[in-house]
């Protein structure tokens, strides 16, 4: 179907869309004559975007079935081919950046800067990992027990078949560049995204094969997560999943009973620590996208605001005129810094949290409501003061626009509120680069980021990234965001005599001979 006019600064290719259509229903689930579909609506018009189809059970166990047939091929072609595949992606993501951007804007509604951010973390995973993969993945030799006697080597072999469960709000980001990861270790996926924004894996699909990854190796199933996202975790090898923190913890039991592998990131009530010594005016346009950015729908937002009294009105006025800055709007175009919730259920909640705040005694410094002069789930960034501990925001996540403030006595008070609570995903600290960091190495955190929000250390990616507490288990980014996707051999042989030495050696002069050939190795740095 058309899109509305008054979007159309750049329209879908209609013939794409259908294509993509056909892909959620033939490629991804086997359902080849599936009459089931599930409309796909757009949060920044009334119309539908489009559809995908329902898969069941069946669906993904087609998907598996099929998955693991591709994955033995896949996993036998050598490193440096699968590589290949990965830089041509790379080229592809670049070629239709503004495709792309496109449809994350319209099935998310957010910004453009926001979209760009995906397109952008989508080319940094997969140059990383195309980088460092033929380095980590071959077969490597290791110090073996004794010199000479003992060889040894590590070989990394892939999991198999991956699942992946990704959330709407990141949909290209998290729906493909975790993907990336465990099709490079040589592994088959069988992906589950978000069913409200299903197009950006799909066209992401679409992309791989036409840089050559080969049929079969990458599944999408299109469902609802109870259907599909269940069925996903009763049958692969290892788990991927991004989302709230009750869904991760059933998602972790199912696969710990089943003793399979599980990386996981989760919710957050992220905090912010503004030094005496930070530079204020600098640093407020900073402060503000990294509370706002993306309509605050994002796990590493930040939703508190600890400042010392020293500098607390000071900083207040400026973290207010900053807020009132940010320009709300909609459509495929660079013109606005904040767009749209994702949909009624976000609004909903969103203006509930808000409405108990205000009613328990909370001050609204600036926002507090919806837009629908903009669109119908806008939401006005939000400044809270005066937040009490038994007001709901003060500990739950919002996943919206809304951040609070709070004065502190010092530094110390700062850094135990923000210590204080389940979550540990990411933090950020302003100020001077020295105070910054000791205040950061005292922060229970992830990552925590130093005069910047979270985008410093997101991008960084040669760093794993994850959470503590209840924010999430394992990491992306990294080695270890490679690595977890593969089970690590030991291969060791022994020579010239047995490890327990020849057999005319008394028992009784073993250990001591051990012992000192140990000794002697640590002398030599033969042994680690």
């Amino acid at each position: 179907m058309p899109l509305p006019h008054r979007l159309e600064e750049r329209p879908l290719p209609q013939d794409l869309l259908s294509e993509l259509q056909q892909l959620s229903t033939n490629f991804a689930t086997g359902s080849l004559d599936s009459s089931e579909h599930h409309a796909v609506n757009s949060p920044l018009f009334d119309e539908e975007l489009g559809w995908v189809g329902t898969g069941t059970d069946a669906d993904v166990d087609e998907a598996f079935l099929r998955a693991r047939k591709a994955q033995k091929g896949w996993a036998e072609l050598d490193v440096k081919d699968r590589v290949k595949i990965f830089r041509r992606f790379h080229r592809l993501v670049g070629k239709h950046r503004e495709l792309l951007a496109d449809f994350i804007q319209l099935e998310t509604g957010k910004d453009r800067t926001a979209a760009y951010d995906e397109v952008l973390d989508v080319l940094n995973n997969a140059r990383y990992h195309a980088n460092i993969a033929p380095k980590l993945l071959p077969t490597v030799k290791r110090p073996g027990a004794f010199p000479l006697i003992t060889s040894t080597s590590l070989q990394r072999l892939p999991k198999g078949v991956v699942g992946q469960i990704s959330p709407w709000n990141y949909p290209l980001a998290l729906g493909i560049s975790d993907a990336i990861a465990a099709l490079i270790a040589g592994n088959a996926v069988v992906a589950k995204p978000d069913w409200s924004t299903p197009f950006s894996n799909l066209i992401s699909l679409r992309l791989l094969q036409e840089a050559g990854l080969p049929h079969d190796v990458l599944q999408i199933v299109t469902g609802s997560g109870e259907v599909v996202g269940g069925a996903i975790s009763q049958k692969c090898d290892y788990l991927m999943f991004t989302g709230s923190t009750q869904t991760g913890k059933i998602l972790g039991k199912t696969v710990g009973e089943r003793l399979v592998g599980y990386s996981a990131e989760l919710g957050g009530k992220n905090p912010m620590i503004i030094a005496p010594d930070a530079d204020i005016e600098k640093h407020i346009d900073t402060i503000a996208t990294a509370c706002f950015s993306n309509s605050g729908q994002l796990c590493v937002s930040i939703e508190r605001i600890y400042v010392p009294e020293s500098i607390y009105d000071e900083f207040l006025r400026a973290f207010q005129r900053a807020t009132e800055s940010i320009v709300l709007g909609k459509g495929l175009n660079w013109g606005y810094t904040m767009g749209s919730l994702i949909g009624p259920e976000q609004l909903d909640r969103v203006q509930g949290l808000v409405d108990d705040a205000r009613a328990k005694g909370a001050t609204v410094l600036t926002g507090g409501k919806p837009r629908p002069d903009i669109g119908p789930y806008h939401f006005e960034p939000t400044v809270l003061t005066n937040v009490g501990a038994d007001i709901k925001l003060a500990t739950q996540e919002v996943f919206g626009p809304v951040v609070f403030v709070q004065r502190v006595r010092d530094i110390d008070e700062a850094i135990f509120l923000a210590n204080e609570t389940s979550y540990g995903l990411n933090a950020s600290v302003f100020g001077k680069p020295e105070t910054a960091r000791d205040i950061a190495e005292r922060i229970d955190a992830g990552g925590v980021t130093i005069n910047d929000g979270y985008a410093a250390t997101w991008a960084s990616i040669s760093t794993p990234l994850g959470g503590v507490k209840e924010s999430g288990v394992a990491r992306r980014h990294g080695e270890e965001g490679l690595t977890k996707y593969t089970e690590a051999k030991n291969i060791s042989a022994q020579r010239i005599m047995p490890m327990r030495g020849p057999r005319w050696l008394p028992r009784r002069f073993y250990g001591s001979l051990m012992t000192a050939a140990l000794r002697l190795g640590r002398f030599l740095r033969f042994l680690p």
